[in-house]
């Protein structure tokens, strides 16, 4: 009995020792573990902040190598794929991620929102909007949106485009005029296929949607005017001058092309007058003074180039001084057609327009810019009036 007790003394002290080595073993291994991740973590972090990302994938290969599990080393490898584009080494990364059974439901949504955008870069729309169908009720699912709705615009789209704006409208910001715009885009498709009546119906759709939009208005006007409906082309624009005032330049020609058809030429100046005094604008001023002589060569009358003289006391504006210089008589009058065209020649880019986004220039207006594919961009003022 007493054999037993020493031997249990004994040990107690043995199982302590080896416990305690065991534990120093332990700690020395994780902290090797720790010392080497972190060391190639940092490295990748370092070239990045470098901008040498081939090194910086390096790094974070080696990182990931070291310890696979590490969620966070994937997200950044994946990207950083991406932004090279190598969108197939990108989509493997986030694959690999998605097929993890331990991974956690917030970083599952963020890997399908990642693997999303790869196939949006990659051009892959049908698999980006698939993978970006998956993230309703997440909380990537504005962002999710929003590249649908890039999606849906680039593949013209409009009917997809308008639901997922009608989604976002309110929750998102206001949406009305990209509906109109939608609306707009499947009318003049409408008008493509001989549907007037189909285009008039959606266009009223845009109205309704948007009252304050001015492209339902100008487009519905220009249609009534195909139609030879001059009177009705003439009452969408009044509309539009007191719903959208700021952009009746983009239909002052318009208005004064169908003041003349239908014989209410003298409304329509008075009214294109008032705006002008309002906010004098050299869209405006052309149709006032096409009205005022009844053709579209009156710039070279006497009237007409007083309402351009008219303008440059109070606007310095080379489009408008080439215009009254058109018709005057010079000293030298021999030089007058070279002089001419020089000043027609310089003020060509004056009459551009300029997405206010990203700066594009056009010679006509776009209500999506070509360039940034931005809606309503454009101001409806050409280059020397902004």
């Amino acid at each position: 009995m007493e054999s037993d007790y020493v031997w249990l003394l004994l040990g107690l002290p043995v199982a302590f020792v080896l416990g305690w080595a065991a534990s120093r073993i332990d700690l020395r291994q994780l902290r090797a573990e720790n010392r080497s991740v972190p060391k190639a973590y940092f490295k990748g972090l370092n070239f990045l902040l470098n901008e040498q990302q081939d090194q910086a994938i390096d790094a974070f290969i080696e990182a990931v190598q070291n310890d696979p599990d590490t969620s966070e080393l994937h997200f950044a490898l994946g990207n950083l794929f991406r932004r090279r584009g190598e969108y197939d080494r990108a989509v493997r990364v986030h694959e690999h991620l998605l097929q993890r059974g331990d991974l956690s439901p917030k970083d599952r949504d963020r890997a399908q929102h990642a693997l999303a955008l790869d196939f949006l870069k990659a051009g892959l729309l049908d698999r980006a909007e698939a993978a970006l169908a998956r993230l309703d009720g997440t909380d990537f699912e504005n962002p999710a949106r929003l590249a649908l709705l890039a999606i849906y615009e680039r593949s013209r789209d409009w009917p997809q485009a308008a639901a997922i704006a009608r989604k976002m409208h309110g929750v998102q910001g206001d949406f009305s005029a990209r509906q109109a715009h939608y609306l707009c885009e499947q009318a003049t498709e409408r008008l493509a296929q001989q549907d007037c009546s189909g285009a008039l119906d959606l266009l009223a759709q845009a109205q309704a949607i948007a009252p304050q939009a001015a492209r339902p208005r100008v487009e519905q006007a220009r249609l009534h005017m195909q139609q030879g409906r001059c009177d009705a082309a003439c009452a969408t624009l009044r509309t539009l001058a007191s719903e959208a005032p700021m952009a009746l330049p983009l239909a002052a020609a318009l208005w004064a092309q169908a003041a003349r058809g239908c014989g209410k030429v003298d409304q329509a100046r008075a009214l294109l007058e008032q705006h002008y005094a309002q906010a004098p604008s050299l869209d405006v001023l052309d149709a006032i003074v096409s009205l005022s002589q009844g053709t579209d060569a009156a710039p070279n009358t006497q009237a007409g180039r007083d309402w351009y003289l008219r303008h440059l006391q109070t606007e310095p504006s080379l489009v408008a001084a080439a215009k009254w210089l058109a018709g005057e008589r010079l000293e030298h009058e021999e030089h007058h057609r070279a002089v001419q065209r020089a000043l027609d020649h310089a003020t060509l880019p004056l009459t551009r327009y300029r997405c206010a986004a990203c700066g594009f220039e056009a010679r006509q207006h776009f209500w999506q810019c070509p360039g940034c594919q931005s809606w309503d961009s454009y101001p409806a003022r050409r280059i020397e009036e902004l």
